[in-house]
């Protein structure tokens, strides 16, 4: 099994941020430094224990689909080559191969652009209670797992802290301009719909996800990580149920131990043991091998 990425050190470089699972690097006027590492949280809190190889899963999963959605949308990724990176980053290579891509400046824009395919989550709790996803009215009827007569676009505004408000479109038009809101709609839309589409023929459901997009040059940009697990519910296609428990391509072991473990839920979060810890890695990887269709991760 590969070596666990917790945390990177790059003394040369101005670490930007440290956040629940990248860490991101002032390149200058080269732009920024985006690294995916093992680290995994859970109930708003990043566990001790990190799960091998899910930095690389997360970064070849992105660069995957930037590759997928660049006649879409306008990404902000430009290399994953550590050489043409330049800034001295090859001799870092043990901790920065395959889980790093340098990437334009954006503006990134203060709204979590979160598209739902299916009934899930958050979602179906509100469905039951009021018939409505973040607002918006779906027949009656549907059960856990629905597919939805269309994608809808719900999004959040985001959190420094805890979790991300769901908003109405017109609370998100307000926040960052009419003109911003209706081009990140129909960008998330059109960015979903092609993405499940190819997923589905690949045996993968992609229940719901969400992007972020910044503005670069004066263009709506798509940034940050793209239809990964961590971003995204990924469903088997075979055996899906609607009313039934689905099976899922995500970190769902872990919060299933984690809830069964006696833990409060207020950090520190406990360690994971090394079943649970396999068990995550090998859907992330399954969830890669699927979508993909390469077996090998790149290094």
């Amino acid at each position: 099994m590969a070596e666990t990425v917790l945390s990177t050190n790059l003394p040369e470089l101005k670490l930007v941020n440290r956040g629940k699972v990248r860490d991101i690097y002032d390149l200058g006027a080269d732009g920024l430094l985006i690294v995916a590492t093992d680290r995994i949280s859970a109930f708003d809190s990043i566990l001790p224990t990190g799960i091998p190889d899910k930095g690389r899963v997360l970064t070849a999963l992105s660069l995957f689909w930037f590759e997928f959605t660049k006649g879409l949308i306008p990404n902000h990724f430009v290399t994953a080559d550590l050489r043409a990176m330049g800034h001295g980053l090859a001799k870092f290579r043990a901790q920065l191969a395959g889980r790093s891509m340098q990437v334009a400046r954006c503006e990134i824009l203060p709204i979590e652009c979160v598209v739902r395919g299916y009934l899930a989550g958050s979602g179906w709790k509100e469905y039951q209670a009021s018939g409505t996803v973040c607002g918006v009215k779906l027949p009656a009827g549907l059960k856990s797992g629905s597919k939805l007569p269309e994608p809808i676009f719900t999004p959040a505004t985001k959190a420094a802290l805890g979790h991300d408000e769901n908003v109405s479109f017109e609370r998100a038009a307000e926040v960052i301009g009419r003109e911003s809101a209706e081009a990140i709609r129909a960008a998330s839309l059109a960015v979903y719909r092609a993405a499940a589409d190819y997923a589905l023929s690949r045996g993968v459901i992609i229940a719901d996800t969400k992007f972020e997009f910044g503005v670069r040059d004066g263009r709506i940009t798509l940034a940050d990580e793209v239809l990964t697990p961590d971003s995204s519910r990924f469903w088997p296609a075979a055996g899906h149920t609607p009313g039934a428990a689905q099976a899922s391509f995500d970190k769902q072991f872990v919060r299933d131990y984690l809830e069964s473990c006696g833990w409060n839920k207020e950090p520190p979060a406990p360690p994971l043991p090394d079943d649970v810890v396999a068990r995550t890695r090998e859907k992330y990887l399954e969830a890669y091998r699927l979508l993909t269709g390469k077996q090998k991760l790149p290094r």
